[in-house]
């Protein structure tokens, strides 16, 4: 079989698996759970024999016509190279990983068959924008996810949260696809064809007419589909979908496709040198932002959400330095230990049984209660903080030394100060990365209080899931070197400086939130014991009173220490910590900006129809209606009545005309 047609069948598997689950998901609920699962690891296994054929080498072309639109030819075509296969991978590896995760996850709930079948339609969706080289086909793809994530974010649609997170997904990432669907045009019209070969090779001729115009505008989709700022606000929102579905998105799918566009197409942006300008300072932004408002959240899901905005600004930013190859490898690494982290943390809210971290630090022993989930959930935190050897170290460190080169200014058409923000950017976020992750392993897992409650062993779907995504999460940093080749022979290696800079930031940030996390404990704990005493005190007070005895006082369990649970959040954010926890106020300053504009509009237009144009619509009713009503009293029915009135006209009609005949007489 021909890799062309072993890359056909890659999404086709899991569309032709979402519409049998669709059709049989009531009728047979037996077939449920093997269609949502053996679909998807077919479509990896095949992902993976794509990658092995395509080896890095050549890029695999073909095409074909499939509609003729009279100026510019939608094609369905395949593009495979180094970065179209490896993604397929990842997207057919998590996507797979998910699915088995859920069979156990949602095992209880009634919606499931609708759940699977959404998660295979959403990754045949990304491999149709990963693999295909045509721009309309890709926007296919790119419109199916922002539908399977509206369903997906609003499973749970009973409660207010999720209903209101899935619109908002679906409104945010649609003002930036307005914008982008443009920018495709204006690509189109310039190249003469959709094809993205063509467009490549156009704009190496230089025959853009507005390359600034055409980046800004395809930029502006990108920042909505892969949560960068200022349309990443709702990515934090959309954890309120099932947590497998928290984790497809994150690591795969949706906001995976931004990057993974802006590289295939680097070279559109990096003709302009303003759109490499805007691109850095988003991506600055971006991490910085992300990192602080992660230090505040107590949701254990938010933090993540916020980390993944912090992530993908790392590979915008190595993308404005004009480094794909270090972009599309950080995304291969993040989306490996980002599914870990997710999963895990699914693992963590079955057993605490609550989402937030301030109520977990308050549970003694929740890591002896999930050990699976602890372990593989520490080594997704230590890739995330990018500690070495994990992956996250490698893939982080090759992003930076790409800002590196460019601020040097060894990078043609990328000016020097876009490396400088990247560089800057990206060492303070790796002191917000390590410390925000550690505040999680700590909050999370070295609580002190009341026991954690047992629910006994996890099952092992997911269990084996989170174990079998620990291996890229340790080992995938290990291939930068074999892999360079895949990524256009680009540096993918550490260099001295970067790692000194940029380790040392992640442990200055680990240990300080290690040591504020243990003082912020001993003041709980201080705290505690006072009133444990007082409450003691008083206790023996009143029983002396009642009677001389001394009664015995045991202590069966620890007492939960009163007030809040020691966070070193807190601390490291000061008064910034209030604004960082409702994101620096985005939503509020969208909803003046543009919420309460609009409906102030719609209520216009509403009283403008209701008062004036419904007035003038009954207006052109009432009259035929009353002409109506008069013409009806005429007709009586008498005989004699009609007589009369014939009568009277004929008499008035005579008099009128002897008038006339006298007056004309006269003149």
């Amino acid at each position: 079989m021909s890799t062309t047609t072993l890359a056909v069948l890659v999404p086709l598997l899991p569309f032709l698996g979402a519409v049998a689950g669709l059709l049989l998901g009531r009728a047979a609920p037996g077939f449920v759970r093997p269609l949502a699962v053996l679909p998807a690891l077919a479509s990896a296994v095949l992902a993976v024999l794509v990658a092995v054929r395509q080896g890095g080498g050549q890029p695999v072309e073909t095409a074909t016509r499939l509609t003729p639109t009279g100026s510019v030819p939608i094609d369905l075509s395949l593009y495979l190279d180094g970065f179209a296969v490896l993604t397929a991978v990842l997207v057919g590896v998590v996507s797979t990983c998910v699915q088995l995760y859920s069979t156990e996850y949602l095992r209880e709930d009634p919606r499931y068959p609708s759940y699977a079948a959404l998660v295979s339609l959403f990754t045949a969706a990304m491999l149709v924008v990963v693999y295909t080289g045509d721009l309309m086909v890709l926007l296919v793809g790119w419109e199916v996810m922002g539908i399977c994530s509206y369903f997906l974010v609003g499973h749970y649609w009973e409660t207010e949260a999720a209903r209101s997170a899935s619109l908002k997904a679906f409104l945010v990432t649609k003002l930036g696809d307005v914008p982008f669907l443009i920018g495709l045009f204006a690509l189109a019209a310039d190249a003469g064809s959709f094809q993205i070969t063509e467009v490549l090779d156009t704009v190496a001729r230089g025959g853009l007419d507005h390359p600034t115009l055409t980046a800004l505008l395809l930029l502006a989709g990108v920042a909505g589909k892969s949560a960068q700022f200022p349309l990443h606000t709702w990515l934090p929102d959309a954890m309120a979908g099932p947590t497998p579905v928290s984790a497809l998105i994150h690591a795969a799918t949706m906001v995976a496709a931004g990057v993974y566009f802006v590289a295939r197409l680097l070279p559109v942006f990096t003709a302009s040198a303003a759109a490499l300008v805007v691109m850095a300072a988003m991506a600055a932004l971006t991490m910085i932002g992300s990192g602080l408002a992660a230090l505040a959240q107590d949701d254990v899901k938010r933090v993540l959400a916020y980390s993944t905005i912090g992530q993908l600004g790392y590979m915008t930013g190595a993308l404005a330095v004009g480094d794909r190859g270090a972009a599309v490898f950080h995304l291969l690494s993040h989306g490996a230990f980002k599914a870990l982290l997710f999963l895990g943390a699914g693992v963590i809210i079955h057993a605490a049984g609550t989402n937030s971290l301030a109520a977990m630090a308050r549970m003694d022993g929740l890591a002896k209660r999930i050990p699976d989930a602890f372990w593989t959930m520490t080594i997704g935190l230590l890739a995330l903080a990018a500690i070495p050897p994990f992956a996250g170290f490698f893939s982080k460190e090759a992003v930076l030394v790409a800002a590196e080169r460019a601020a040097a200014g060894h990078t043609a058409s990328v000016p020097g100060a876009v490396g400088w923000l990247v560089l800057v950017a990206g060492l303070l976020t790796a002191l917000l990365t390590a410390a925000y992750a550690t505040r999680l392993w700590l909050m999370a897992f070295r609580g002190k209080g009341a026991p954690a409650p047992d629910h006994g062993n996890e099952p092992l779907a997911m269990t084996g899931v989170l174990w079998l995504l620990a291996v890229p999460s340790v080992a995938f940093g290990l291939a930068a070197v074999p892999l360079a080749d895949w990524f256009d022979g680009g540096q993918l290696t550490p260099t001295p400086t970067t790692v000194l800079l940029s380790t040392g930031a992640a442990v200055v940030g680990a240990v300080l939130t290690y040591a504020l996390w243990q003082r912020a404990a001993f003041r709980a704990a201080a705290g505690a014991s006072r009133e444990a005493a007082v409450s003691a005190s008083v206790a023996a007070a009143e029983s002396a009173a009642e009677t001389p005895e001394v009664a015995e006082v045991t202590h069966d369990h620890p007492a939960v220490p009163a007030g809040p649970a020691p966070d070193p959040g807190r601390a490291l954010l000061g008064p910034l910590h209030r604004h960082a926890a409702v994101g620096f106020h985005l939503d509020a300053v969208y909803d003046r900006l543009l919420v309460r504009p609009v409906r102030a509009a719609a209520g216009l237009v509403r009283f403008l129809d209701r008062e004036v144009v419904e007035t003038y619509v009954s207006g052109a009713g009432a009259g035929p209606r009353l002409l109506g009503s008069l013409v009806r009293r005429a007709q009586t029915g008498n005989v004699q009545t009609y007589l009369s009135a014939l009568f009277a006209g004929a008499v008035v009609l005579a008099i009128a005309t002897a008038v006339l005949a006298n007056v004309n007489a006269g003149s």
